[in-house]
């Protein structure tokens, strides 16, 4: 009986000393929203938006203010973003890899499995839009949403359905366009109105999704505080994306008279339709062609005033945080799964490769994380994955290819983690960026166009066909040639790039 007390002792110990390390391990809550482009945050220079909670963690954390999407296979940019960011997987690899998912396989390499293998609860509430189920990747999931809301499919299921008369010219896209789409026409267009419930999107179910998002992460934040476990939170609103709606009050924090057209607005783009950005994408379905100031500044604002209602859902959450004590062992990151263009270069969606698209903010805040730092350096949003196992002490698994961030935020690192940056959409566009330096290639167009980004940030002067800049042109295209073999890229441009040779 002696040595069933002492063992049972023993075991009771190691238990309890296990216990203890589990919930040292620090918490993660992940902010994630959609559609959002860089520079949509106040503190990180955008003068004309309202965003105090963003700000106040801008100025809690460092900011990588050079965050890149690695591009998509589809117009749905956040499919591609997603799955690389649960899975870790590069873009074309992961494309591959998804019929694994759709068969329930291979769930334990995706990012909540490895979490909760290692000790910590995880849960995830709101957008998801990955060809996995999110209640087998998270232990715990609630109001698991898809891509957008049902409003904004209808146009997919319109363009479908008169797909053969789009293509034989006997109706245009904007013809069959329902009800918030192709708007506003001109001062006197009320057929749409981002404040009234009877348009549903953001709006269906009673409550706005952002504040049923909040509601979620405010609850298990209270059920967390009875917990020993640490808690990986996976908070997904789908805001910005459109329809970009948000209560009246939000609208009014803006006039548009105040809203400035970006500096790289043109009616529209030249090459938009080699490019796959015509009328008949959806994003670029939402506001009339050719664009026009007043429309293009009704869109800013109605997209201003629904990332000012996320900021304000987003600040109670990180009150709630604080006031659960759990704030001193908690990593914070926040991000969205790309940006978005909203009037410049004429477009006014994310499937391009100028920086307004492929570039969301990103931030990380926590235990030995510098305040208010701001760092330059090129990465991916889908670090975020890694950074996150290395803070919980989980071994990067081999098929991980994107790197933490941790050295990089703490200055153990001043170089970059890629000497270079890949970017792609569809069979339209590629992309490098490698120091200051940008190249896009548009294969349908047969054209080069090249930015240096230190001195013409909003890519509005092409330098591609200027002798003194043949020889960087040769050299990013080089470099892409490389990235697309790294990354297993399908689409072969290899003869196209040795034309500027």
């Amino acid at each position: 009986m002696k040595k069933i007390l002492l063992a049972a002792l023993v075991f009771g110990v190691l238990v309890s000393c296990s216990q203890r390390e589990v919930s040292q391990k620090p918490n993660i809550l992940f902010l994630f929203t959609d559609d959002q482009t860089y520079n949509s945050i106040r503190a990180l220079g955008n003068s004309e938006i309202y965003t105090p909670n963003l700000d106040r963690l801008v100025r809690q954390g460092t900011s990588f203010t050079n965050a890149y999407n690695m591009g998509g296979w589809n117009g749905a940019i956040c499919t591609a973003s997603r799955s690389m960011l649960i899975s870790g997987r590069s873009l074309w690899r992961v494309n591959n890899f998804r019929q694994h998912w759709q068969k329930g396989d291979s769930l334990a390499q995706t990012w909540g499995q490895l979490m909760e293998a290692n000790g910590y609860d995880t849960y995830m509430t709101g957008k998801w839009h990955v060809d996995a189920s999110a209640g087998k990747v998270f232990g715990q999931a609630e109001h698991i949403r898809p891509g957008m809301p049902k409003d904004a499919w209808d146009h997919f299921k319109m363009v479908d359905l008169f797909a053969n008369e789009v293509a034989n010219g006997e109706v245009t896209p904007e013809e069959i366009m329902p009800v918030g789409y192709n708007r506003p026409l001109d001062e006197n267009d009320t057929s749409w109105s981002p404040t009234d419930p009877k348009f549903g999107g953001f709006w269906a179910g009673g409550k706005h999704w952002s504040e049923v998002v909040r509601d979620d992460a405010l609850s298990f934040l209270d059920s967390a505080q009875q917990r020993e476990n640490p808690f990986f939170m996976y908070i997904a609103f789908n805001a910005p994306h459109d329809p970009r709606q948000a209560p009246q009050e939000y609208q009014d924090m803006y006039d548009l008279a105040d809203i400035s057209l970006p500096e790289s607005w043109m009616p529209e783009y030249p090459y938009q339709h080699l490019i796959g950005n015509g009328p008949s994408l959806r994003d670029e379905a939402l506001a009339p062609f050719p664009r026009t100031e007043y429309a293009t500044k009704v869109h800013i604002k109605e997209y201003y005033a629904i990332i000012s209602h996320l900021d304000e859902q987003i600040g109670q959450i990180l009150d709630a945080l604080e006031a659960s004590g759990k704030l001193e062992n908690t990593y914070i990151f926040f991000t969205s799964d790309h940006g978005l263009a909203m009037g410049r270069h004429g477009l006014i969606g994310k499937q391009s490769q100028f920086e307004h698209s492929v570039k969301p903010p990103l931030i990380i805040a926590g235990p030995g994380i510098p305040a208010n730092q701001q760092l330059e350096m090129p990465v991916y949003l889908q670090d975020l994955m890694p950074t996150a196992l290395e803070l919980a002490g989980i071994k990067k698994p081999g098929y991980v290819e994107f790197n933490s961030l941790v050295p990089l935020a703490t200055r153990q690192q001043t170089a970059g983690n890629y000497p270079a940056i890949y970017g792609a959409y569809v069979d339209s566009q590629r992309m490098v960026r490698k120091g200051d330096f940008k190249l896009i290639v548009y294969p349908k167009a047969e054209k080069f166009l090249l930015f240096d980004l230190k001195n013409d940030p909003e890519e509005i002067n092409d330098l591609a066909d200027e002798p003194a800049y043949a020889e960087k042109l040769q050299e990013l295209a080089t470099e892409l040639l490389k990235l697309q073999q790294h990354y297993e890229d399908p689409l072969d441009i290899s003869e196209m790039l040795k034309v500027k040779g």
